[in-house]
């Protein structure tokens, strides 16, 4: 089972945009991989419809997405139709068809107490260096909240280039959390914006790339 901080395994698969290497695929972009238990279910065409609907968002975090569901290319061109007819987009995006369930095995997202033929929706945000940040697994029967992706790509995204973490509920602009490893009087040459101690453990300080 991939666990935080593992590298995600590689792999070539037939999407609905030709077959595709998936690391050749990221390039230097994060990425995020998510299934979906089969095509032509209402839930799945909502979820990708939405994530079609944020390909701006999306691409202004360098951040490239790719779909996978257990059934054929030709059920996916279909059912990409369908997408773009009832949630008003364009899917520009590649859906896997992993029809062998090889990545969805490498993955972890085959669990037999849920269903022994379908995926979970599982999904996975991957750094550009290949490791994976965060690993979400739903049942069938919830979608996704795709603002809740959003804002832990920009969450990841912040914490991997500064000193900090983010509190909870954080989002985009609000004040986060000085790591615990920088002593308070390191703070002020770290972040000149200033700091508030609420407690020696808790400090905040002003977003530092805003």
């Amino acid at each position: 089972m991939l666990r935080l901080g593992d590298i995600a395994p590689n792999f070539k698969a037939k999407t609905s945009l030709g077959e595709i290497d998936f690391y050749e695929y990221l390039g230097d972009s994060w990425g995020v991989l998510f299934s979906h238990p089969a095509d032509y279910t209402p839930v799945c065409t909502t979820e990708l419809g939405k994530t079609a609907s944020l390909k701006q968002e999306f691409d202004k975090r360098n951040v490239k997405v790719m779909a996978l569901s257990v059934d054929d290319v030709e059920s996916h061109k279909g059912w990409i139709k369908d997408i773009n007819e009832t949630q008003g987009v364009e899917v520009t995006f590649p859906i896997i068809a992993d029809e062998d369930k090889s990545i969805s095995e490498a993955y972890g997202m085959m669990h037999p107490n849920a269903s022994t033929t379908f995926t979970v929706r599982s999904l996975f945000i991957i750094a550009p260096d290949k490791t994976v940040k965060l690993i979400i697994s739903y049942p069938a029967s919830t979608g996704r909240n795709f603002q809740e992706i959003l804002r832990v790509i920009d969450s990841l995204q912040l914490t991997a280039n500064y000193s900090v973490a983010t509190p909870a509920d954080w989002k985009e602009g609000e004040d986060v959390v000085v790591s615990p490893s920088i002593k308070t009087e390191d703070i002020p040459a770290k972040f000149p914006k200033g700091f508030k101690e609420i407690k020696p453990y808790l400090r905040m300080t002003p977003q530092p790339n805003k």
